[in-house]
């Protein structure tokens, strides 16, 4: 299931990112060292490997987020395209995060604490993502190192901010539709 949520944000994104040529190849070249340390994870299991390979999963949500987002900001209207991108990134922030949340994970085990009967922590770790990202934060998960609170406190901050710089942008362009 967390493969499905993962993977079809990221064929959605290399093909939106696909109209703007200078960020797709990026964005691929990323996907794809994230598939070989997957592969290479999976043949020699190592917390090292995991870990880079979180590390490159963040490297591609963050670049493909960035890549949707000036291709947001860089629209001149507001059509159901620019509607679904704006949740896609929001979704990659996510996703972002969590990737990183696993990546600390990966090297400082026990960095963040989850609650009694966890599901598994990839899961965990991406739930955890999502409450924090929509700052509702409830307090099951428990990120214990200062790498994982500073981590914690940035996402929090970042979903307010893509918020509220997205809904800007899009007001500001539906706006300056009808005043045309």
């Amino acid at each position: 299931m967390l493969a499905t949520v993962t993977f079809i944000p990221m064929v959605l994104s290399i093909i939106r990112l696909s109209e703007i040529k200078s960020w797709v190849w990026p964005s691929v070249l990323l996907a794809l060292g994230n598939v070989i340390f997957v592969l290479a994870g999976n043949t020699f299991p190592s917390r090292t490997l995991s870990g880079i390979r979180w590390g490159f999963l963040a490297a591609f949500f963050a670049l493909t987020a960035a890549g949707l987002f000036s291709y947001l900001r860089s629209s001149r209207s507001i059509e159901q395209a620019q509607l679904y991108t704006a949740v896609n990134i929001y979704l990659l922030l996510g996703l972002l995060w969590a990737a990183l949340y696993l990546a600390l994970d990966a090297f400082s085990p026990g960095s963040i604490q989850i609650g009694k009967n966890p599901a598994d922590r990839q899961t965990e770790l991406l739930y955890f993502s999502l409450i924090t990202l929509s700052t509702v934060g409830y307090g099951d998960i428990v990120p214990l190192s200062g790498e994982a609170r500073i981590l914690a406190a940035l996402e929090g901050v970042t979903g307010v901010l893509y918020m509220a710089i997205t809904v800007a942008l899009l007001v500001g362009r539906f706006r300056s539709e009808f005043a045309d």
